[in-house]
């Protein structure tokens, strides 16, 4: 079976991926977002209480449906990567990177020897289809696709450095923390802030990477698809869930309820 990844094909044809978050944690809400027609779903593990066996049940989930799987992790560790592609994870997300060396790490934690360190133990795993599939090892490598985060001012400082990095297929920025990182916490739509993550997307762009990001402003989502981003988050599932049950409610009680968080000041 040759390699196949079709979010990864789809991010080095260019063509725009609309994402959106899933931190409920929850399978049955996975699959109710996989059902809606969005391109990919990032299975949060850094900021949702999420595990390897959630995680599992996510990926298992969202399987039969068109939308990509795309998992966070906690960090980039070289343990957990592996167990995340074990259960057959094909395109991570893994947060604050800050450089090309942290990179280069990340990348050989994805890779078998000898391009890398993953342990092989893949033949009572999920990604070979507890071996069905015979020549998982050969086109393993192939299949990963991995996105790193820069968020931080450092990160930016690195930046191209890091998109350098061969096996980093795209680089994401994190808009809350690189608003922290920049003295604007809670505050990602401060004029600097936008300015450095357009600068940073173009950067990445530049350098044939894919770029994508998290926004819940519709208009913004547009701006950054038109700058060549090429996998944009709209929404994050237990933000929507939270604003429309607080819309709700606000109806019978005559008062207007708080405004759910935007997903850039949380993510």
């Amino acid at each position: 079976m040759p390699a196949h990844n079709p979010f990864k094909t789809a991010l080095a044809e260019r063509r725009p991926q609309v994402g959106l978050w899933l931190s409920m944690a929850d399978p049955y809400l996975a699959e109710v977002s996989a059902t809606c027609g969005y391109d990919w779903l990032l299975i949060d593990g850094e900021h949702a209480p999420n595990d390897v066996r959630s995680t599992l049940a996510a990926l298992q989930a969202v399987a039969p449906h068109p939308a990509q799987p795309v998992v966070r992790v906690v960090e980039g560790s070289t343990a957990l990567i592996k167990q995340m592609l074990d259960i057959g994870a094909k395109t991570l997300l893994v947060p604050m990177v800050d450089t090309a060396e942290q990179a280069r790490a990340i990348v050989a934690a994805t890779q078998y020897p000898p391009l890398g360190v993953r342990g092989v133990g893949s033949a009572v795993g999920r990604a070979s289809q507890w071996s069905a599939r015979s020549d998982y090892l050969g086109v393993a490598d192939d299949e990963v696709c991995l996105l790193v985060q820069a968020e931080t001012v450092t990160a930016l400082q690195n930046l191209e450095a890091i998109c350098a990095v061969d096996g980093v297929h795209g680089v994401f920025i994190g808009p809350a923390d690189l608003a922290a990182s920049m003295g604007h916490r809670g505050n990602p739509g401060h004029p600097e802030v936008q300015a450095a993550i357009e600068a940073a997307m173009r950067t990445i762009i530049a350098s044939g990477k894919a770029a994508g990001t998290l926004t819940s402003d519709p208009a913004l989502a547009q701006r950054y698809l038109q700058l060549g981003c090429t996998f944009v988050a709209v929404g994050v599932d237990v933000l929507l869930f939270a604003q429309a049950a607080r819309t709700l409610r606000g109806r019978f009680t005559g008062s207007a309820q708080p405004a759910a968080q935007a997903p850039g000041a949380a993510y």
